[in-house]
């Protein structure tokens, strides 16, 4: 009688000793912001409804665990979470988890019943997407049905991708839809094993959306945090050469190539392609849910030194090709400069990745290393400089400091402001400057941070020209501390934000270029102020005195380049195609009719988008690009660098951006 009264009593136990250590935890991360954020808030309603309205996003972004009834119950939480922090009761997470789990279990149970069921993937009705989820249905009955249509549509899809051969997949309708059929439910039911949290992935999950309340940039980071799905290159590691990672819909995509590897020379794989399948000696993989240990296993072996990969382009294509593993040195993420050549002119240019400090022993800092560059250059005799930092999201901000003094002779670069609003300038470390000549940055939605505080500087001290598109608009810094003793857990907080040296502030707001050049995509890039809980823009009153720059040519040379961009065909191919881009996010999708013609038409017309975006891409301007005597002769007994180098030509030659920072340099030039 007294093992059952402990076998009954042993489940409570369980969750009463959870509840509290969650609790304890939660208190700790709170007490953490409180006294360390930058701009705490207060634990009230407007923290109750954030929390609960965000939470249930990322456990159900679609509303397909949770019926309506079981919605409008778990309400009675959406205002009270405030309270319950303050009086440490944490036992609301346990029924919004025991809800969860049920929903878990019911969805598992509907795609076998939808499985067993469905005996054709085409019908009548249609299916409507929305950026924005639809409604928690009544019963299950309707949440069947939703799940009915999603899962037809994707099998339809699935067979619509398999070739852009409509003719050859009508004629094999049958056989493609059995194999899909399977494919797709092997999928669906995989993912909602994933989905199926543990307590603690459960409790981690809403930690970090109570962290991401104070701000985007504050977040919580468990001990078994899972890492992204990633085949990356190690020093002097035998690889293929894929850099591997998984989009939303678990689908293996190539991330980047190596170059120097097998699938550099393939000369057919693209970043942006998925695997579909792997072939080696011993098995034949189809990429699925459940078989991403196989695919791991496949580029982590020593004993796989070969494999035959079905890939599939963005546009539709698919393609076979066969890798074998070579023994390539660590892919190469720092800075790297060549010489742009126009005319009799000499430009220099720098693509900064991002701003690395010191690492390890030997390791040289992004300042150092630019500095190094910046002398190969100068030896070259360059009559102007151009500077790279798109798609630099940052990284450290000494690197920053030491990279902006290195334009200025001596003064401010930054202003710093804590919690108690109190502001400290920050100076140019070193007298003097390694470069007087010319200057653009090169900017993008992409560049933050560090980036920003760079331009920031540049542009207020009018030290060169910003060109490009709006920045990101982080101005604000991070520190991470431990929650516990033993820095299990941890907890990224914003302490501080950075100012321009006029008092004014890029946060939110991002750095508005001298020169704006249109870019793919750039709608579609996410920046600060589209964050909820962003910082707002602010400024501070400077207390310090600066000297500008004076360059008679720039506001000739910047009235040339908007010109320029105005007329120029580039540019309005450019903009022809945002405009398709755009309408292809725009969120009014019009209904798609379940059957396997409509939704070939809809992949073909996805498809066709990405085909004119490739070609846009990929087209070559008229851009001399040379290297540095003293990189000729370091690199010409490196086959990896050798290829790395010509891949970073190529990129260099399609890029418009580089093309017209070229012409403002010889605009500026005498």
């Amino acid at each position: 009688m007294k093992k059952i009264l402990i076998s009954l009593l042993f489940p409570t136990l369980f969750f009463a000793q959870s509840e509290t250590k969650f609790c304890a935890t939660l208190s700790k991360v709170n007490e953490l912001i409180q006294n360390n954020h930058y701009k705490p808030k207060a634990i009230d309603d407007s923290l109750s409804v954030y929390v609960f309205n965000t939470f249930f996003e990322k456990i159900d972004d679609n509303n397909r665990l949770f019926l309506k009834s079981e919605m409008d119950n778990l309400k009675k939480h959406q205002y009270q979470i405030d309270n319950y922090i303050k009086d440490n009761d944490c036992s609301f997470l346990e029924e919004i988890y025991k809800a969860y789990k049920k929903g878990i279990v019911r969805n598992h149970k509907i795609y076998e019943q939808v499985e067993k069921e469905m005996s054709s993937v085409e019908s009548d009705e249609t299916i409507l997407f929305s950026k924005i989820a639809f409604p928690h249905v009544v019963t299950e009955n309707d949440l069947k049905k939703r799940i009915k249509k999603s899962i037809q549509f994707q099998i339809l899809k699935n067979i619509a991708e398999i070739s852009p051969n409509k003719d050859s997949l009508s004629q094999h309708l049958p056989k493609l839809t059995q194999e899909s059929k399977k494919k797709i439910f092997d999928l669906v039911l995989c993912k909602t094993a994933e989905l199926n949290f543990s307590r603690d992935e459960f409790n981690a999950k809403f930690l970090d959306v109570f962290c991401s309340y104070f701000d985007p940039h504050t977040s919580y980071f468990s001990s078994d945090d899972k890492t992204n799905f990633l085949s990356s290159v190690s020093s002097d590691n035998f690889s293929f050469g894929l850099i591997l990672s998984l989009n939303d819909n678990d689908e293996v995509i190539i991330e980047n190539i190596v170059p120097g590897s097998s699938a550099y020379f393939a000369d057919i794989i693209e970043k942006g392609d998925q695997i579909i399948a792997i072939k080696t000696a011993n098995e034949f993989i189809e990429i699925s849910c459940s078989t991403k240990q196989n695919v791991e296993t496949v580029f982590s072996s020593t004993a796989i030194q070969k494999a035959e990969f079905n890939i599939r382009k963005k546009s539709g294509e698919n393609y076979k090709v066969s890798l074998e593993k070579k023994k390539l040195t660590n892919y190469n993420t720092s800075l790297y400069s060549f010489i742009l050549r126009k005319g009799n002119k000499k430009i220099g240019y720098i693509k900064i990745p991002s701003f690395y400090g010191k690492v390890g022993s030997g390791q040289n800092t992004m300042s150092t290393d630019f500095a190094k560059e910046i002398y190969k250059l100068q030896k070259e005799k360059i009559d102007g400089l151009i500077v790279d930092v798109q798609n630099n999201g940052g990284g450290s901000m000494y690197e920053a400091i030491h990279l902006t003094g290195m334009f200025i002779d001596i003064g401010p670069v930054a202003i710093l402001n804590d919690r108690q609003s109190k502001t400290e300038t920050v100076r140019d470390p070193n007298r003097g400057s390694i470069y007087n000549g010319p200057l653009v940055v090169l900017v993008n939605a992409y560049s933050a941070s560090a980036s920003e505080f760079f331009a920031n500087a540049i542009q207020d001290y009018d030290r060169g020209l910003i060109v490009g598109n709006t920045t990101r608009g982080k101005a604000s810094m991070q520190t991470i501390l431990p929650i516990n003793e033993q820095q299990n857990d941890a907890v990224k907080i914003t302490i501080e934000a950075f100012y321009r040296i006029t008092g004014k502030s890029n946060q939110s707001t991002g750095i508005i270029p001298d020169v704006e050049i249109p870019s793919l995509f750039n709608n579609q890039m996410e920046r600060e102020h589209q964050e909820p809980n962003a910082l707002k823009n602010d400024e501070v009153i400077p207390k310090m005195r600066f000297t500008l720059f004076s360059n008679p040519k720039k506001n000739d040379a910047v009235s040339k380049s908007k010109a320029r961009i105005k007329e120029s065909e580039d540019a309005k191919a450019i903009d022809v195609m945002n405009a398709k881009i755009d309408a292809a996010f725009d969120p009014k999708f019009e209904p798609i009719s379940l059957n396997f013609n409509a939704v070939y038409q809809e992949v073909n017309r996805t498809n066709t988008l990405w085909k004119e975006i490739k070609t846009l891409t990929e087209k070559k301007y008229p851009i001399e690009v040379e290297q540095s005597k003293d990189e000729i002769e370091y690199q010409q007994f490196d086959e990896f660098i050798k290829s790395s180098t010509v891949e970073k030509i190529k990129a260099i030659k399609s890029n418009f951006h580089i093309f017209e920072a070229i012409h403002l340099i010889n605009d500026l030039t005498p």
